[in-house]
């Protein structure tokens, strides 16, 4: 199978870049799924209904969250009823939505998607280590489905390698989101789970982790609050990780994707 993730999606220059994109990327890479983490796409905090409507318009096949799921509050309405979107699966009993679900692909492929939020810097949700080996007992990779996609919305990069190690084997992709910068360790962890630490925001990176920089400088050097943060507008890149699975499910091809803005481009040459 042909997956792509796409990292945290920052205001209307990532939702602007995403929808340009990803509508040619699906048709020339033939890709079979498409995960986007959405969490920052309503001016940098969570996500509204119609946005997620224009992100399954353009081609992608389920959406993430993490720590900003319910800044908007009709999310709290909607996500019961849109099964494509997803929060963190250790947010507590009761929490509207779900934290994982399995998928029909475009060619028919069962795709498991699971979000999980840190605890490390992060609120301190449930155990992410025992949610997740819940999610992976219960629906096997190569028996309950064809592939698994974990997306990690942590702060720290060891809790992000740890429950990559963790899950080795047992699932197509591990990919950390939440830390809005690309990092350059995609790679095949030893019994072949496609794993890479962060895949970077899709926004505008002449920016601090996507949002104008005047204010967050002015906090920092000033130590005091002032205006709303407010996401950046310039030109953005789309950032993410493609990965092609065997058909155990497991990786067998890895590669950094960087579309346009300021970062250098990254494309996965295995698909032409």
């Amino acid at each position: 199978m042909r997956l792509l993730f796409i990292g945290d999606v920052v205001g209307r220059a990532g939702r602007a870049v995403l929808l340009e994109r990803l509508p040619e990327l699906r048709r020339r890479w033939k890709l079979d799924f498409v995960v986007v983490n959405s969490e920052n796409a309503a001016g940098g905090f969570g996500v509204t209904e119609a946005i997620a409507d224009e992100f399954l318009a353009a081609g992608a096949d389920c959406m993430t969250l993490g720590n900003h799921s319910f800044d908007q509050r009709e999310a709290l309405v909607f996500i019961e009823r849109q099964e494509r979107l997803i929060r963190p699966v250790n947010y507590p009993p009761g929490t509207p939505g779900r934290g994982a679900y399995l998928y029909e692909g475009a060619n028919g492929h069962r795709v498991l998607v699971c979000n999980v939020m840190g605890r490390v810097f992060m609120d301190p949700l449930d155990d992410p280590f025992a949610a997740v080996e819940r999610e992976v007992s219960a629906c096997p990779l190569g028996l309950g489905c064809d592939a698994a996609i974990f997306d990690v919305h942590a702060e720290a990069s060891s809790e992000k390698q740890a429950l990559g190690h963790f899950l080795d084997g047992r699932v197509s992709l591990v990919v950390g989101t939440h830390t809005h910068v690309p990092t350059a360790d995609a790679q095949i962890l030893p019994h072949g789970t496609a794993y890479q630490t962060d895949a970077g925001m899709t926004g505008d990176y002449d920016s601090v982790i996507g949002m104008d920089k005047e204010e967050p400088l002015r906090r920092f050097t000033r130590k005091t609050p002032g205006a709303r943060f407010e996401p950046a507008d310039g030109a953005a890149t789309l950032c993410g990780v493609a990965v092609e699975t065997g058909a155990d499910g497991l990786a067998v091809k890895i590669a950094p994707v960087r579309l346009g803005g300021r970062l250098a481009e990254a494309v996965p040459g295995f698909w032409g």
